[in-house]
């Protein structure tokens, strides 16, 4: 029994042994080379560029206070539509002590002419009554008295708005309500209840209380390189994607091409600007990133391959026909004239037709197999 158990071994070690040697042999020898084989086909060619940037509203409009003060109401808050004229925020005045100064002075000294004006008219009416004085002479004293009374209603409104912000003459028009100059969404409110503001001037850039844009008329603002920015030209339409809304498709029309390049990267880049057509103002949200394809190149029922089947050689361009029979094949190296690409499919302009095969790039063998 023992005698037949190590027959057995031996046996299943020989086969063993014969099977690895033959598996490694046959991995040895050198592998056919096949390859893809193509039909050119007619069909139609778009040469295009992505451009990446961004989706924005064409105008944007930062709020600004009249006056510096602080704030003390919010009635609106971001995402808000308001119309032009609508009240988003009062400020609470913080009066300059210089101005207030010269505003009280203003008003005294208003006050003392007045009352000299007063007592000039009293006396010149006296002498008017006895007609002692000239209908002119008269005329010119009750000028000098309205103009007093004037000067003393201005004043007081000077100080009223220098104080409180706003006067009784022109409580409607009050410095101290924010309003929204144009009619849109509120994008954003940087300010709180409490927060001092300050109102644009020569030296400061003013507190921005809202920023309003009109979502219903966008634009896509991107860069495209130097090397394509020459086949751009205003009109040309634009396909606009956004991939944050499962990728939303929406059509745009080129509407600017900056005269001017800027680096970025290390490469020169030019700004373009797209009117965007027919957006749902409620759908889309200022600073969404957004691709932009546009068709720099077309050709229209042309005869092409895949450009993997091109062999480039400096400035020629060469294909391989197939020739023979299947089990026989050869291949012809013959010249090719070419024209755009896609970037999967070139066309041919001369040295292939539609009757002929074309090989292509060497089939990769699956080493899983």
């Amino acid at each position: 029994m023992k005698k037949y158990s190590k027959l057995i071994i031996a046996v299943f070690i020989a086969i063993v042994f014969i099977g690895t040697f033959v598996f490694l042999y046959k991995k040895s020898q050198p592998q056919p080379v096949v390859y893809n084989e193509f039909t050119p086909s007619v069909t139609d060619i778009n040469k295009t560029t992505v451009i990446t940037g961004k989706i924005e509203p064409r105008d944007e409009v930062s709020v600004k206070p009249q006056i510096s003060g602080i704030i003390t109401h919010l009635y609106k808050e971001a995402g808000d539509k308001v119309q032009e004229g609508e009240v988003i925020a009062k400020v609470k005045v913080i009066p300059d002590m210089g101005q207030l100064s010269s505003a009280e002075a203003r008003v005294r000294l208003a006050g003392i002419n007045l009352k000299q004006a007063k007592v000039d008219f009293k006396r010149e009416k006296a002498l008017y009554d006895q007609k002692l004085v000239s209908d002119e002479e008269f005329d010119k004293i009750k000028q000098t008295l309205k103009q007093a009374e004037e000067e003393v209603a201005a004043a007081n409104d000077a100080l009223e708005v220098v104080r409180d912000g706003v006067s009784k003459s022109n409580a409607n028009a009050s410095s101290t309500l924010i309003r929204s100059t144009i009619s849109g969404i509120i994008l954003d409110i940087p300010v709180k209840v409490g927060n001092t503001v300050v109102l644009s001037n020569t030296f400061n850039d003013g507190t921005t209380i809202a920023t309003v844009a009109d979502m219903n008329d966008l634009i896509f603002r991107g860069n495209i390189d130097e090397t394509e920015v020459g086949r751009l030209v205003q009109g040309m339409p634009m396909k606009i994607t956004i991939g944050a809304l499962q990728d939303l498709k929406f059509e745009a029309t080129l509407e600017y091409i900056s005269p001017k390049a800027v680096e970025n990267n290390g490469a020169n880049q030019f700004e373009v600007k797209a009117a965007v057509k027919s957006v749902d103002g409620g759908k889309i949200r200022s600073g969404y990133s957004a691709n932009a394809e546009i068709v720099l190149d077309k050709a229209t029922k042309v005869t092409a391959i895949p450009e993997s089947a091109i062999e480039f050689s400096n400035d020629s361009t060469f294909v391989y026909l197939v020739k023979g029979t299947a089990e026989n094949k050869t291949y012809q190296r013959v010249p090719v004239t070419t024209g755009i690409s896609d970037g999967v499919n070139i066309e041919i302009k001369k040295g292939v037709t539609v009757k002929d095969k074309v090989r292509g790039p060497q089939k990769v063998a699956d080493n899983n197999k």
